[in-house]
């Protein structure tokens, strides 16, 4: 039913066919090129076609972030809700107890005002052993921001509460708990 022939014909147009798709697709890339070419070198800014100027510059945007952070955290934690505090202390019930017994993490009563790393019989990471001070209101906040950032090398393996709000609550919570 097919020769030599037929099976010849038949390659040769689905190879020349797709020689032909390879060829239109780089002719068109080189025309209608989008992006950057990459002639910078490594480290070296993209050059931009042009700029747009900006008022106020480059403080402009760091006022505008300062304006978006809100009230500080002692003005937050003055009208925090202690009952939004104990939701949002769902996050930390898998690893910490309110009942004088640890966990995976220590136990959290009485946490505000006690001294870092200073709960019996827990195991803490070398750098929370190092890590000097008492778990004060504003102290709690900034670990709980970013526990890993705060305390680098800590064994908590929490990736943070980014609402200040939040945070406030549940320090407020904590601070109930005693």
């Amino acid at each position: 039913m097919f020769n030599t022939m037929t099976v010849t014909k038949t390659a040769a147009a689905l190879i020349g066919s797709l020689l032909f798709l390879l060829l239109v697709s780089w002719f068109a890339s080189s025309l209608y090129h989008v992006g950057f070419s990459g002639h910078v070198a490594e480290g070296e800014e993209i050059p931009q076609a042009y700029r747009i100027p900006v008022e106020g510059g480059e403080d402009a945007g760091a006022e505008e972030a300062a304006a978006e952070e809100g009230p500080d955290f002692a003005t937050l934690l003055a009208s925090a809700d202690a009952a939004a505090g104990e939701k949002a202390f769902g996050k930390c019930k898998s690893c910490h107890k309110l009942d004088g017994n640890n966990a995976v993490g220590p136990h959290l009563d009485g946490v505000v005002g006690r001294d870092v790393a200073s709960v019996e019989d827990f195991s803490y990471s070398d750098a929370m052993a190092a890590h000097e001070g008492a778990w004060t209101p504003e102290e709690l906040n900034a670990f709980i921001t970013n526990p890993k950032e705060h305390v680098p090398g800590t064994k908590m393996a929490f990736a943070g509460i980014k609402s200040a709000e939040e945070r406030a609550n549940l320090v407020a919570y904590l601070q109930t708990a005693n």
